[in-house]
């Protein structure tokens, strides 16, 4: 058995991508291997190549929405079988010992979550994502595609639609919810297109009129332009929720708290690259809300996700690129061209 990849690797800060071969994790019994077919490109894979949120582990393959088809499994794997199609998200292994890990939240690991990239196991092992052929991992993070999910498209919801979908869930988002989402871009079209199939009213929201009409396409009920700063003020003690997915940095919190009902939830998942203003305490006091965060997801809340994405026909919305196109790819990500998810496909 071949103990290779290869892969499309970043050298360094503001190099191309090069495809190389790299060494996979040393194989256990409790491992899986997935030959990739589709893996999503991510505003983390980004962030982690020009190294904004820390030095990167150079050389590093990013990708971590990972699709494919099960190649190997361990002797102590259950879940999936040779065949199957199956994927990993951001996360691929916790201590599993842990309050959190005992609890089903190996998400939040005390001990610290091993990332899917950029990261290492407790043997030294590094991890590499999917912008390669294979993946190999701990089975703790990896789950099974439903039959009627393409990997196309089962993919993209790894990161993207995971990070969206669990904080409304986890948060009791409902059909008694209004919930407002900042932000119509790739973790936006997924907070419209989750909190409508929970039931909400969903309430898009964006700096400008653009997007306006795809909005609606996505199934909002209401667009807001927050260049008009009246429509925020109609809105007083409307949102049961907020989830931020992304906004400019002119954001005040003054704006959006007051338009939270009582005991309603601001939910932040956006991580910019420049700090949000400091929190008001008086003002959260004031209008009695809370400020939420969300940590991608457990494998529990992805098979749900997917499970509600298969009842409901949820699609992402998605523009492919073969696996060796992945530096143009990246170029148009870079430039905002995504409408909504770019996906690399071998």
């Amino acid at each position: 058995m071949a103990d290779k990849l290869h892969g499309w690797a970043c050298f360094g800060k503001d190099e191309p991508l090069k495809h190389v071969e790299l060494p996979l994790k040393t194989w256990d019994e409790d491992d899986i291997e997935i030959k990739i077919t589709d893996s999503g490109i991510c505003g983390s894979d980004v962030h982690t190549l020009d190294s904004n949120w820390g030095p990167a582990d150079y050389p590093c393959v990013v990708g971590h929405e990972i699709a494919g088809t099960v190649t190997r499994v361990g002797k102590n794997v259950t879940k999936v079988k040779v065949g199957d199609r199956a994927g990993v998200g951001p996360i691929c292994y916790a201590c599993g010992e842990c309050e959190s890990c005992i609890n089903g939240k190996p998400n939040v690991c005390a001990k610290g979550i091993i990332t899917t990239y950029n990261s290492r196991y407790y043997n030294g092992d590094k991890t590499y994502g999917g912008y390669a052929d294979i993946w190999r991992g701990n089975k703790l993070f990896v789950v099974k595609i439903p039959d009627n999910i393409s990997n196309e498209n089962a993919c993209t919801m790894l990161c993207g639609g995971i990070t969206s979908y669990a904080p409304l869930k986890r948060w009791g988002v409902g059909p008694d919810s209004i919930v407002g989402v900042m932000g119509i871009g790739g973790l936006g079209h997924f907070g419209v297109l989750f909190a409508k199939a929970l039931g909400a009213r969903v309430v898009a929201i964006s700096h400008n009129d653009k997007k306006r009409d795809v909005a609606f396409e996505l199934g909002a009920d209401e667009y807001i332009s927050t260049h008009e700063k009246d429509e925020l003020k109609k809105r007083s003690k409307y949102f049961t929720h907020i989830l931020c997915t992304g906004c400019s940095e002119d954001f005040k919190w003054e704006d959006y708290l007051p338009i939270l009902k009582a005991d309603g939830v601001f939910i932040n998942v956006s991580h910019p690259g420049w700090n949000f203003p400091e929190v008001p305490l008086s003002t959260f006091i004031r209008n009695q809300v809370a400020f939420a965060g969300s940590a991608a997801g457990s494998p529990k809340e992805v098979e749900e996700m997917l499970k509600l994405a298969s009842e409901k026909d949820i699609k992402a919305w998605v523009e492919t690129f073969p696996m060796d196109k992945v530096n143009d790819a990246l170029k148009g990500f870079r430039d905002g061209k995504p409408r909504f998810r770019y996906v690399l496909k071998n």
